[in-house]
């Protein structure tokens, strides 16, 4: 299947607002602030940065350029309405970005949006819930074998054709649908509840789903975190899980101009995060096992973990967009259920590599 590669930037803002459109006595009605996160995911065409490798670089500028005018000021004064969802709007007007683009709003930690080229607002809400559990079918000896617990994040999305309108779903409407899971998941063992007696996160997640649709039918999945660094999503249909991993590496662009920083020799911690798409076993309840996952994996990173980049063998402009296709291609024999790999090298920027269905793009 043919990669879909996009490079995503963030930028971030601070700033006062009111959305009188809200009803009267809302809390978000009457004057506030927040400190504001900006994320741009786009595909230039060929050709677009100014040498191979400082796409990313750019793409920062041009949305920090975008956001200077917000920081720090009246939102109100520059949009009458300022939602999450006019924000991303008024972001993608003045970036002008060529190619496909998708702007995020994140207003909180916990909440925010993503407006896609077709003007659908990917509406997403955070929440978190700590709970017990085992895994009842796993191999002996297996530490999830073992009761033990999490504080498991969950973020429901909501996808609507929002046209010329202010604002999607209200965050209280999905806050609203939430609430009664929440009672029974929150403080509870999970193992005990019925449906989720073998508690993995992608039952957790179509357990969620079931409960959920009905009430808020905008639903379009549910991403469930086990871990920081782990976690799993399903859309009605279909499963997939991510693992995430960090590494600290040494790199220069060759490709750069002399006398560019990038030429340079520098470094990152990287983020990198690998999701995998496949059916779900009926007998162990997950897609892959977390753990397989990373120990498969554990060849590759160790490649790449505290080295020279640049002489990694592959990797001569090792810039997010070539280290995605680097991982893709030493990792697909290892991991065939892989489709997609997300590498950052600073919070929210780099490039994400796709060659299945597009998953959901997580909340940064």
């Amino acid at each position: 299947m043919n990669e879909t590669l996009l490079y995503a930037a963030s930028a971030s803002f601070e700033a006062a607002c009111e959305i009188t459109c809200l009803p009267d006595g809302h809390r978000a009605r009457g004057l506030h602030g927040h400190s504001f996160l900006a994320e741009v995911r786009c595909a230039p065409p060929a050709g677009w940065a100014t040498f191979p490798g400082n796409e990313v670089a750019q793409l920062q500028s041009a949305l920090q350029a975008a956001v200077a005018p917000l920081d720090y000021q009246y939102l109100n004064t520059h949009i009458a309405q300022p939602t999450d969802e006019n924000l991303a709007r008024w972001l993608r007007a003045q970036l002008k970005l060529p190619g496909s683009m998708t702007i995020a709003l994140q207003s909180t930690a916990n909440s925010g949006v993503d407006l896609d080229e077709k003007n659908h607002a990917h509406i997403w809400r955070k929440y978190l819930f700590e709970s017990a559990h085992q895994l009842p079918n796993v191999a002996a000896g297996h530490k999830c074998g073992r009761m033990h617990g999490h504080g498991f994040e969950v973020i429901v999305h909501a996808d609507q054709d929002i046209a010329n309108s202010e604002m999607g779903i209200d965050y209280d409407a999905i806050d609203a649908a939430w609430q009664p899971l929440a009672d029974q998941l929150h403080m509870a063992c999970l193992n005990d509840i019925r449906g989720l007696e073998n508690p993995t996160s992608e039952v957790i997640a179509a357990w969620i789903w079931h409960r959920l649709k009905s009430e808020l039918p905008a639903l379009s999945w549910i991403t469930v975190y086990e871990t920081a660094s782990a976690g799993a999503h399903f859309d009605g249909t279909n499963y997939r899980i991510w693992k995430e991993q960090s590494f600290d590496s040494a790199v220069l662009l060759s490709a750069a101009p002399a006398g560019h920083a990038a030429r340079r020799l520098h470094g990152h911690t990287y983020a990198l995060r690998l999701h995998l798409s496949a059916p779900l076993d009926a007998v162990m309840g997950w897609t892959v096992d977390y753990g397989d996952v990373k120990e498969l994996f554990n060849p590759i990173f160790d490649q790449l973990d505290h080295q020279p980049l640049n002489e990694v063998t592959g990797l001569a402009n090792p810039d997010p967009a070539n280290l995605a296709r680097w991982i893709r291609q030493n990792a697909q024999t290892k991991l065939p259920q892989l489709d997609r790999v997300d590498v950052y090298q600073q919070r929210g920027c780099g490039a994400i590599l796709s060659w299945g269905v597009l998953g959901p793009a997580l909340p940064i």
